[in-house]
């Protein structure tokens, strides 16, 4: 009997597993970003995958489905490959070194404050929480002043894109998540990006950050190829089936409704890792 009700549970968290991770690239190919959020709460808490190899894993998936989404926007000439390579170089370099050496370094341990035991794991998922949380916000407000910024000369704030460029790394580093919702109101506002062309750089960025940020891992962690495979495999097919949808269906009307989700399972997260960590 207990075996049959854990073949149930795996079966079911599979199947939703599944769904989820068709979210992920949906979403990516809806709204532009967001989805990568998704990743690593479907890694934890569906695969049952240890959250410090789950941010290698989500580096791997988020790269791979950001990739094939960006081919398409590039055919259309919403790629602008300059602003990539400017703005993605001090990420690249930011996020390959985080997970190279900062990560590693980071105790497994850090400290106990009476029955709060603060673990790498749970720093992991606590920071992730917050991040989902702050792209919750990111979603939930008006977009309408970035989306109606007037055409005009490409110009780069060289310092700030270096910094924005960096804290992105870093971020995505740490947690693995692609930070879509940090890049494409830094495109915008300090290189001068059409919005249109702003999300199709982004895909390129973050495609090129977390698969070179993945190479940091492969020395360091064993990787299960077969479920790293099936997940990206469902993403993928979710990006391409949300690039076609996004010709029929604005993103921009989702964004709000899958903004709210994302804050409710930050919050989730936020409690469910701060009180087992208490317990």
């Amino acid at each position: 009997m207990t075996t049959l009700l854990l073949s149930l549970q795996f079966e079911i968290s599979l199947i939703f597993g599944a769904i989820a991770s068709l979210l992920i690239g949906l979403s990516l190919g809806l709204i532009g970003g967001g989805g990568s959020i998704l990743t690593v709460p479907v890694l934890v808490y569906l695969f049952s995958v240890d959250p410090l190899q789950a941010t290698a894993y989500s580096l791997f998936i988020v790269g791979a489905t950001s990739a094939i989404g960006a081919y398409p926007k590039y055919k259309q000439g919403q790629v602008n490959l300059k602003t990539a390579l400017i703005f993605g170089a001090p990420s690249i370099l930011t996020v390959y070194a985080t997970r190279k050496w900062i990560l590693p370094a980071i105790p497994t341990e850090l400290g106990q404050w009476g029955n709060f035991i603060l673990t790498k794991s749970v720093l992991l998922m606590l920071l992730f929480a917050l991040l989902m949380v702050a792209a919750s916000f990111s979603m939930i407000r008006t977009q309408k002043s970035l989306g109606t910024v007037e055409a005009k000369p490409q110009s780069f704030n060289y310092p700030l894109i270096l910094v924005e460029g960096a804290v992105v790394g870093l971020l995505t580093g740490l947690v693995g998540a692609g930070g879509g919702f940090l890049i494409i109101p830094a495109l915008v506002i300090l290189t001068g990006l059409p919005m249109k062309q702003a999300v199709g750089t982004s895909l390129l960025i973050i495609a090129a950050k977390s698969l070179i940020g993945f190479t940091g891992d492969l020395t360091e962690q064993k990787i299960d190829w077969v479920l790293l495979g099936f997940v990206t495999a469902m993403a993928v097919g979710g990006i391409i089936v949300g690039n076609q949808l996004s010709k029929k269906i604005d993103g921009n009307k989702l964004k709000k409704g899958f903004g709210w989700f994302v804050l409710v399972m930050g919050i989730y997260i936020l409690v469910k890792e701060g009180w087992g960590a208490g317990h």
